[in-house]
């Protein structure tokens, strides 16, 4: 293969395959790139593996963090990009779910990849573009087919989470899933009970934001995957009222603001408890729902725009093309945004301070919030001037009662 045909993340990776060569080790790259490549998908990360162990990574490159050392993997940052490299390896068994008993590092580039999860995955590539494919991968990637290396049952009890995987590579590549591969995933499938949740989250966010959604869906209830997740356990005809409107959702707060949305008897609060999701994804997801909830009440009205974070800007219109599709454009709401008088709480002409001087016989409390918050509601609707005179006249005759 001519170099020129290899992209640009492999050229600036290509100093640590030579320098690793260089002292007498194989590397190559590996994976979830060479497979992009053969795709001509975008290539994130580049990973690498090789038969240098991580001491002599360390002795090798000057800047090495040792993130899995025990199982081999150090990240390599060159020229500021980091590169995860591993030690070519076989692995026990993984009686934690999650890692390997034990790792022994060897020298046979084969047997590294016979260990790894699916055929499409167990591709490597030298430094000169030539393909390494011993499990028929380059087939599978031209057949469109997701197909485990070797045994399906026992790679998916060395580690369940890769029936999570399975699913999410089916949404984000369109792939049908090999049948025999997708009997083995039905018959591990309850391990995944067992795994830690913060692993099924990760990959469920990156299955959710696959460009063949439904696809992934669709083998989501073929391998009954969903009966093992938090909250589809107990509501087992939740992934059955998704509708064929699914479009792909960018982060876990639109996830959750979906489902919610779709069967409201579970709150955003137990989602995020039982997914341990962080307090941002939590502010994510509320902002969504309440401001669904006014879209429900008073259509896409200024005020929603207003109250709504222009970080979830993205979000909200996502959502909203699922459950009314074509109504709203990802614009639309930039649009509104732009012609508001205010666009925050701070251009207000006044604040809590001239409300307390104008009324100095009552005493603070909740009536300083709500009497603002009027304000600004008349402010953003076009209905009151922004200025301390026209303001101070509204309140004299729109007097707030003070319990």
């Amino acid at each position: 293969m001519v170099s020129g045909m290899i992209s640009e993340p492999f050229i600036k990776a290509r100093p640590v395959i030579e320098n690793i060569e260089k002292h007498d080790h194989q590397a190559y790259y590996v994976g979830g790139c060479v497979r992009d490549f053969l795709l001509k998908r975008p290539i994130g990360d580049i990973d690498i593996t090789t038969s240098a162990t991580p001491t002599t990574i360390q002795q090798i490159f000057p800047k090495v963090i040792p993130v899995g050392i025990e199982h081999g993997t150090v990240i390599v940052v060159y020229d500021d990009v980091p590169y995860e490299v591993t030690t070519f390896r076989v692995e026990g068994r993984y009686s934690d779910q999650r890692h390997p008993d034990s790792v022994t590092f060897i020298n046979q580039l084969d047997k590294d990849l016979e260990r790894r999860d699916f055929t499409i995955n167990a591709l490597a590539m030298d430094i000169k573009g030539n393909i390494i494919d011993l499990f028929g991968g380059k087939e599978d990637i031209q057949k469109k087919v997701i197909r485990t290396v070797g045994n399906g049952y026992e790679r998916f009890k060395e580690d369940s989470l890769r029936i999570i995987r399975a699913l999410r590579f089916a949404s984000q590549l369109g792939f049908k899933i090999d049948p025999q591969t997708l009997k083995e995933m039905k018959e591990v499938s309850e391990d995944i009970s067992n795994l830690a949740i913060e692993r099924i989250t990760k990959e469920f966010g990156k299955l959710f934001a696959g460009h063949y959604l439904k696809n992934g869906i669709h083998y989501m209830k073929e391998s009954e995957s969903y009966k093992y997740l938090p909250i589809f356990a107990d509501i087992p005809d939740l992934i059955y009222k998704v509708p064929d409107s699914i479009q792909p959702l960018h982060s876990f707060g639109e996830i959750i603001a979906f489902f919610h949305l779709l069967d409201t008897r579970v709150s955003v609060i137990e989602w995020v408890k039982k997914w341990k999701c962080s307090n941002q994804v939590k502010q994510e997801a509320v902002a969504i729902v309440q401001a669904y909830s006014l879209f429900e009440k008073y259509g896409i009205d200024k005020w929603l725009v207003y109250t709504l974070d222009r970080r979830y800007y993205k979000g909200f219109t996502n959502i909203m093309n699922i459950f009314h599709p074509a109504l709203l454009d990802e614009n639309d709401l930039d649009k509104v945004y732009n012609s508001l008088p205010i666009q925050s709480r701070q251009e207000l002409c006044v604040n809590g301070n001239d409300l307390i001087s104008w009324y100095p016989n009552i005493k603070k409390g909740p009536w300083i919030q709500k009497l603002l918050t009027m304000v600004e509601k008349e402010i953003v609707f076009g209905n009151l001037k922004n200025r301390k005179n026209d303001i101070k006249d509204w309140i004299k005759w729109n007097p707030l009662e003070i319990n």
